[in-house]
């Protein structure tokens, strides 16, 4: 036996028996008893030449000597104090290596040894963020650069119709974003994914200030010089307008994503479904009242003020704004005790896209296509893909939503402008209302119910709606029934649109959260081009009805999908939803 002390220890003066000495010997299998003499009258040990650990003994030692006295004290211990002599060998900290945990078993011993909380206390964890400093440094961001974005959306698009009288210049700026997006986003995505969360978000935050600055000047400059719209696409500052436009909207929707899908759930916590809730339900109500609060601001300014106006102001806004978006984006790492700072993939991942020149042409487009396959394919191969499908096909309801169709629509139908701007303004504040109802949705049912009762209710009230219209007598010229349950059913589809981005966040791989969410906007973008694509072949107000009919069975196919998905749950749901008590 060998006690690995790293010196030799003399047990002389020790008053143990071999009966009373509880001793357990863990011999490795590399150990080697060399034993030349053993007296078993005497239970005497002699020149025993072990390699071997010993625990858990209780021995009290008086003084150490050193090894080569070992000799001398082993022949002066008398018969009447049977103690087996022990020599140590100095190397055997050199050929045994210490056993140290790792961090995968640190973990595993520390989880099993933490106590059990009880239903309350589990209850406030869930509800409590993880960094909640962190979270308000988020919402400041958000608000900051949402209500910038939300103001240009309304003046871009009121600036050029002021100048053409077409709808041209408009639907092909559109057209293209939503291309840019179906075949950008995944690529953007990807990248985003492979890059540091902060400079990344950082960097998509001056381009779009950059877009915004360059079509602002090119707007200005079209109403300087002018044009038909019959020679406005042979125009370069209007070739310049559609590709910044495109570039713009491509980085607005990859920050979105970046700060719906991923930071948030940093911050927030995968593992605290309700505070997770309270923060997707505050970041849609920022973005509802920035979409208020900036059609609002440019409606005023338009109304007392020339366009060119307008658009310096807007200018103003967008160079004001970039400085602060970024320090609060840095402030966020920061109070968060640099949680974003945290890698998203492993190193073999983040090789396999960028290792490789990344300036040279030919390697660029075929990264590019090798990303869009990527991006498609891990879309399809996620584990909460029927709830992704389901928020997609709700892009198919273009029509019962109060978009340009239903406007253009209430507007050839002879309705008063003040009753089409209530409706948009109804249908805005309802969906802030959604942002309360749905933390408590989940609260109350679980994530998964909750997100089934939101198109339940959606799909009930839109059936109703859609029944009413087509029972509505030609001379019933006042749609108010038909608008007022549009109006309520925006309450079920902004509360899916929460607890859909909470369920995604839960199901999607912090490493592939920003390749998924692009492809999953590209997608929802090629569903509403299909539609609206329908809707120019059937232009007439008199299809109308067949546009709603088309929505509507969008909105029950997608409750239908869900509410299958949910009954028959998956062992990856399971795992993945095990927290929520209520699925």
């Amino acid at each position: 036996m060998a006690l690995a002390f790293g010196s030799m220890v003399n047990l002389s003066q020790c008053s143990l028996s071999l009966n009373s000495s509880r001793f357990r010997h863990r011999i490795a299998s590399r150990q080697w008893l060399n034993l030349n003499h053993v007296s078993v009258g005497s239970h005497r040990f002699e020149g025993i030449n072990p390699r071997c650990s010993i625990t858990n003994t209780d021995v009290h030692c008086n003084h150490v000597v050193i090894e080569n006295e070992t000799q001398e004290e082993s022949s002066a211990v008398g018969p009447e104090c049977p103690v087996p002599i022990v020599h140590l060998t100095s190397n055997i900290l050199e050929t045994e290596p210490l056993s140290i945990l790792t961090g995968d078993t640190y973990v595993d011993n520390l989880l099993i040894t933490l106590p059990v909380l009880s239903k309350e206390e589990q209850h406030t964890l869930a509800a409590t963020p993880a960094h909640p400093m962190g979270l308000y440094a988020l919402y400041a961001s958000c608000l900051a650069g949402n209500l910038v974005e939300q103001f240009w959306n309304f003046a871009w698009p009121s600036a050029i119709a002021l100048i053409y009288p077409s709808l041209l210049p408009v639907a092909l700026m559109g057209f293209v974003s939503k291309l840019a997006i179906i075949a950008g986003g995944p690529i953007v995505g990807t990248l985003m994914d492979h890059f540091p969360r902060v400079p990344a978000y950082n960097c998509l935050n001056i381009i779009q200030a950059a877009a915004q600055l360059l079509s602002a000047a090119m707007i200005i400059r079209a109403h300087s010089v002018p044009s038909s719209a019959s020679s406005l696409l042979c125009r370069p500052w209007f070739f310049v307008l559609v590709l910044s436009g495109a570039v713009e909207r491509l980085s607005g929707v990859a920050l979105g994503v970046a700060a719906e899908r991923d930071w948030v759930v940093q911050l927030a916590g995968v593992n605290r479904p309700i505070a997770l809730a309270q923060a997707n339900a505050i970041l849609s109500r920022i973005d509802l009242l920035c979409e208020i609060a900036g059609a609002s601001l440019f409606g005023i300014l338009i109304s007392k003020y020339d366009p060119v106006t307008c658009l310096k102001f807007a200018t103003g806004l967008m160079v004001w704004s970039l400085p602060f978006a970024v320090v609060l984006t840095c402030l966020t790492n920061k109070l968060s005790s640099g949680v974003l700072d945290r890698p998203k993939c492993s190193q073999t991942c983040c090789r396999t896209f960028t290792e490789g020149p990344l300036l040279d042409i030919t390697n660029i487009v075929d990264k590019g296509v090798e990303a869009i396959k990527l991006g498609w394919k891990e879309y399809l191969q996620q584990p909460v893909l029927p709830a992704s499908l389901a928020y997609v096909l709700l892009y198919f309801n273009v029509v019962l939503t109060p978009g340009s169709l239903m406007t253009a629509y209430l507007t050839q139908s002879g309705l008063n402008p003040s009753i089409i701007g209530g409706f948009s303004g109804l249908c805005a504040f309802m969906g802030v209302a959604a942002t309360f109802v749905s933390a408590s949705l989940v609260r109350r049912l679980g994530i998964l119910k909750a997100g089934a009762a939101g198109l339940i209710i959606q799909a009930s009230l839109l059936t109703v709606a859609v029944a009413v219209y087509c029972s509505r007598s030609p001379s019933q010229q006042s749609p108010l029934l038909f608008l007022c349950l549009i109006v309520l059913s925006r309450l079920g589809h902004m509360s899916y649109d929460v607890v859909a981005a909470q369920i995604l966040q839960t199901g999607i791989p912090p490493s592939k959260v920003n390749i998924i969410g692009t492809t999953e906007v590209a997608v929802a973008s090629l569903a509403e081009s299909a539609m609206l694509g329908v809707a120019i072949i059937a232009n007439d107000v008199s299809h109308f009805g067949f546009l709603a009919m088309l929505s509507l069975l969008s909105v029950v196919a997608a409750a239908w999908m869900f509410c299958r998905w949910l009954l028959n749950p998956t062992d990856a749901q399971r795992s993945l939803f095990s927290f929520d008590a209520h699925c």
